[in-house]
């Protein structure tokens, strides 16, 4: 497996620490990383995270920019100059920074939701209420989805 999948809630310890889920330790393995790229995310009140694709797409979405242009340089900033390189111990864990925790509103536990090339770290109760919001989402586009789908003779029903 090469994708973050998945949800794993899991606690901080008394040191502040808190273990990546082994599978997605795999997956940076894999991926080559030496720590754990995590950055707010800056749509969502919750930490992007992952490895050396994360930090590729980083890349190759700021490269769409003139160099020096202001929306290069605002997203630049918004990305790498919020970003940290978490190093991950012999464990699998890592320290987040206060500032990480106070943009996610973490407190003693956190929840690791796999996106596949990355993962998001969510306050447990923040995640609750963005998956139900989420999933009214999916189900709304389901129905416009399905109202607009060609019936069995090729005709909207």
């Amino acid at each position: 497996m090469d994708r973050f999948v998945s949800t794993y809630t899991m606690r901080l310890d008394a040191k502040g620490r808190v273990s990546i889920p082994a599978p997605y330790r795999t997956v940076l393995a894999k991926d080559g990383a030496e720590g754990l790229y995590c950055h707010p995310s800056l749509a969502e009140p919750a930490l992007d995270a992952g490895g050396n694709r994360l930090v590729g797409e980083i890349d190759a979405l700021i490269e769409r920019y003139p160099p020096y242009s202001a929306d290069r340089e605002a997203l630049a900033g918004a990305l790498y100059g919020t970003s940290e390189t978490l190093r991950i111990d012999p464990e699998g864990r890592v320290v987040l920074s206060e500032t990480l925790k106070a943009h996610a509103g973490i407190g003693a536990e956190v929840a690791f939701v796999g996106l596949g090339h990355k993962f998001r770290i969510w306050e447990p109760e923040r995640l609750k209420a963005h998956l139900a919001e989420a999933t009214r989402k999916v189900r709304e586009l389901r129905e416009a989805i399905g109202s607009r789908a060609p019936g069995p003779r090729g005709g909207t029903e």
